[in-house]
């Protein structure tokens, strides 16, 4: 172990001071490069169990343990898949104080990789020599985008990697069609910090590119009596975990993901699934060059009982400007999809993963309903 050592923000840190935190002294430390390397501390000595803090995107944030075993069993999966060997360069660009980042240290342990590890930012290939071979990356969506938008040059050293993940937020039309330039396979993510990450991938890219997830292997999927996904394997212990995601399930091994049963809408009687809304309208925005953020909730009607209106991020449009919105929207949604209101926001709230708070934004438009 005396010969391995990590990168982290540009510092070289050894195995075998990382385990002693015989460096303290000597290497200044940010609060980020702390806690990475607190975790890289508790893996080196073998520590069993790793509290974990969910990401409050779909409700509270909660901390769970998951057993190293657990995280060892979803590391070799992917592993496995992108045929990493020792010695391979991984770049970690993902918050490591959440299931997402901390994984990627997790293979990087478990596969012996060589780590490069950056705080997360916009565009994480800013901070990496262009000269470097990268095997392996994990990424959020906007962090490709911004990659492809603002260091195009950069686009061989994504094609030089045996694969990528995207995940921790939809991939809307536009940016999975930009993805399609790319040449190594890009995967977008299913799972959860219950699952010790991904338990499922879908092929973004490419002529096998799909809108289906394929189950990781000896990972078992089922529905419950709510048409939502069910899973069972090594990575969630040998029990049953029960999910909140409505899936069409294709297969044994393959589902198309729905959206989330706190996300059904009933407006007028009419169920309307949050997600597949959200869809349409992205395709309605697939042309635009910068397209607002945008997301659709339910308020309190009257006559419907429940509304759907349309969130953008941006400043008000124009009245001409919403109304040619409001046409463009009605070529894509059925009568009773379409938002009924337009609310603006100057900047979205987002949690610490940098998702989108779609709560915390309600609130702080006055639109939040229990």
């Amino acid at each position: 172990m005396t010969d391995k050592y990590l990168t982290l923000n540009g510092k070289k840190f050894y195995y075998d001071e990382i385990a002693s935190y015989s460096f303290r002294n000597s290497i200044p430390l940010n609060g980020y490069e702390s806690k990475t390397l607190e975790f890289c501390r508790s893996w080196l000595n073998g520590v069993q169990e790793f509290p974990i803090q969910t990401s409050g995107s779909t409700g509270v944030p909660k901390t769970i343990n998951l057993t190293r075993r657990q995280l060892e069993a979803s590391a070799r999966r992917t592993i496995k898949l992108l045929n990493l060997q020792p010695g391979d360069c991984t770049l970690i660009c993902l918050n490591t104080e959440y299931i997402a980042g901390m994984m990627m240290l997790v293979r990087g342990f478990v596969a012996d990789l060589r780590m490069i590890i950056v705080e997360p930012i916009g565009n994480p290939l800013t901070l990496v020599s262009p000269e470097e071979k990268i095997t392996f990356s994990s990424f959020v969506p906007m962090q490709l985008h911004a990659i492809l938008q603002e260091t195009p040059q950069r686009l061989g050293q994504l094609n030089g990697m045996n694969g990528m993940l995207v995940g921790g937020a939809p991939v809307t039309p536009t940016q999975q069609r930009e993805l399609q330039q790319i040449q190594s396979p890009v995967y977008h993510t299913y799972g959860m910090t219950e699952t010790a990450s991904h338990i499922a991938l879908r092929k973004l890219n490419g002529y096998d590119a799909a809108d289906y997830y394929e189950v990781l292997e000896n990972i078992e999927v089922g529905l419950d009596k709510r048409g939502c996904l069910t899973i069972k394997g090594d990575i969630t212990n040998n029990e049953l975990l029960i999910t909140n995601d409505i899936v069409e399930l294709l297969t044994p091994t393959r589902f198309r993901w729905i959206g989330r049963a706190d996300n059904t809408i009933n407006t007028g009687g009419v169920k309307v699934q949050t997600e597949t809304v959200e869809l349409a309208i992205a395709e309605a925005f697939v042309d635009d060059v910068d397209s607002p953020r945008f997301f659709i909730a339910p308020q309190p009607d009257e006559v419907l009982g429940e509304k759907i209106v349309l969130v953008l991020e941006c400043e008000q449009l124009s009245e001409e400007e919403e109304k040619q919105l409001q046409e463009r929207l009605r070529s894509k949604l059925k009568k009773y999809e379409m938002p009924k209101e337009v609310y603006y926001s100057k900047a979205f709230s987002e949690t610490s993963t940098g998702k989108l708070s779609r709560e915390r934004t309600l609130r702080k438009l006055g639109l939040y309903t229990e």
